[in-house]
C-alpha cells in the first residue's frame, strides 16, 4: 500500500509539472529568483546533478526526500561569494535531527546581502544623501521520513521575505520529493522533486506611496496617492534525477553481501523543466576515497544553447568543480567536514561557496 502512495505521489508531480513546464517566453515574469540558488556546497560542486543521490540536509536544496538519510544530528553552515565582483553574499545555517527510527526534522535559513547601495533622487541622481540595504531571506522547514528500504519521500515549506528599507514582500512555497534506491548496495538511484510551488507575491510598504499637491482654486490640497504594485509569481520547477554508484576493487561480505571498497565513483545525470525559463540538463561526477577524500564536477547544459555560451540566458557558463574532506571525531560516527566549490560564470569571476559540516 505504501508503494502504491509513492507511486500515485510521482504520478501527481509529474502531470503538476506539465501545467507550468518551461516556456521561455515567460522569462523575466517570475520573481523571488533567489528560490533557484543552491546554497549548499557538495551540490554546486556536483553541477545540481545530484538530485537522486544527495542525502542530509543538503537535500533541502535539491530532493528532500534525501533528508531522511540524516544519520542521528547534523548541522550545516555555508557561505557563497556570489558572482564574485558584484559584492553579493549569501549566508545559510541548517539544522536536522532525526525523529524516532525513520522519520527526519529539517530546518534551514538562506539570508542575502547586498552591501550599501546609495539612495538616489530626481534631483540628486548621483546619490550623497544616504545609503540602503537590501536583504532576502529564505526559511526552510521540512520532514522526510523512510517509507521502506528503497523509498522515502519528503515535504517541505519555506518562508519568502525580500525588503528594502520602506518596501518589502512576503511569501511562501511548498516542495515535495520522492527517492528511490535499488540494485546491489543501493548503487542505483532516482529521485524526483518539485520546487518553490506557491501562491503569487506582492511587494507593499511606503516606498509605493508619493504626495500629490492640487490647486482648488488657489488652495492647495495635499493627498498621498499609491502605486499599485503588481503580483508576480515564483519560479516553480521540477527535477528528475537518477545516479550510479562505480566500486573499485570492491569486496563483497559473505553473511551480510554487502560491499565494501575504499574507491567510489558516482555518476549522476538531472532534468530540470523549468517554469519560467529554459530547460536544463546537469550531468555529474564524484570520486571518494574511504568517505573521506571527494573530488566532484559537474556540468549545466541549457536546452536550445547546449555548448554555445553567447545564446545562454543564465549567468552561468556551465562547468563547477568542487572539494571536500571529511575527519571522523570518536568511535561514535561523529564526523567534521569542510566543503569547497567553485561555479564558474559568464560575466563575473565565477561563484566561490564553502562550508562545513557538523553530523553529530
Amino acid at each position: 500500500m505504501k508503494k502504491i502512495k509513492i507511486s500515485i505521489l510521482l504520478v501527481a508531480a509529474c502531470c503538476s509539472a506539465n501545467l507550468f513546464a518551461g516556456n521561455e517566453d515567460r522569462a523575466g515574469e517570475a520573481g523571488a529568483s533567489q528560490l533557484l540558488i543552491n546554497p549548499w556546497t557538495r551540490s554546486v560542486g556536483f553541477g545540481g546533478a545530484n538530485t537522486a543521490s544527495v542525502t542530509g540536509l543538503e537535500a533541502m536544496g535539491l530532493n528532500i526526500a534525501g533528508l531522511a538519510f540524516t544519520r542521528k544530528t547534523e548541522l550545516l553552515v555555508n557561505h557563497k561569494r556570489y558572482l564574485v565582483g558584484s559584492d553579493v553574499s549569501i549566508n545559510s545555517f541548517g539544522f536536522a535531527q532525526k525523529l524516532g527510527e525513520s522519520g527526519v526534522l529539517g530546518v534551514s535559513v538562506m539570508s542575502m546581502k547586498f552591501g550599501d547601495i546609495d539612495i538616489t533622487e530626481v534631483n540628486l541622481p548621483e546619490g550623497g544623501i544616504g545609503t540602503f540595504s537590501p536583504s532576502y531571506t529564505t526559511i526552510d522547514a521540512g520532514y522526510s521520513k523512510k517509507f521502506s528500504n528503497s523509498i522515502s519521500g519528503g515535504l517541505g515549506v519555506r518562508i519568502i521575505s525580500e525588503s528594502i528599507a520602506n518596501v518589502s514582500a512576503r511569501g511562501f512555497a511548498f516542495d515535495a520529493g520522492v527517492r528511490y534506491v535499488t540494485g546491489d548496495n543501493d548503487q542505483i538511484k532516482f529521485g524526483i522533486a518539485l520546487k518553490n510551488v506557491g501562491p503569487s507575491m506582492k511587494s507593499s510598504g511606503d516606498g509605493l506611496s508619493f504626495t500629490e499637491i492640487n490647486d482648488n482654486n488657489g488652495v492647495e490640497i495635499q493627498s498621498t496617492q499609491d502605486h499599485r504594485a503588481a503580483a508576480y509569481q515564483l519560479p516553480s520547477l521540477l527535477h528528475i534525477g537518477a545516479s550510479y554508484d562505480f566500486y573499485l576493487a570492491a569486496t563483497t561480505d559473505s553473511t551480510s553481501s554487502e560491499i565494501s571498497s575504499d574507491h567510489r565513483i558516482t555518476v549522476a545525470a538531472n532534468f530540470t523543466s523549468n517554469s519560467f525559463t529554459k530547460d536544463q540538463y546537469r550531468i555529474g561526477l564524484e570520486y571518494g576515497f574511504k568517505n573521506m577524500f571527494m573530488l566532484r564536477g559537474g556540468y549545466v547544459l541549457e536546452q536550445g544553447t547546449w555548448f554555445d555560451s553567447e545564446k545562454r540566458t543564465s549567468v552561468y557558463t556551465g562547468p563547477a568543480f568542487g572539494a571536500s574532506f571529511v575527519a571522523p571525531l570518536g568511535k561514535k560516527g561523529t564526523t567534521f567536514g569542510l566543503h569547497y566549490a567553485y561555479q564558474m560564470t559568464e560575466s563575473f569571476e565565477g561563484t566561490h561557496s564553502i562550508g562545513i559540516k557538523l553530523d553529530l
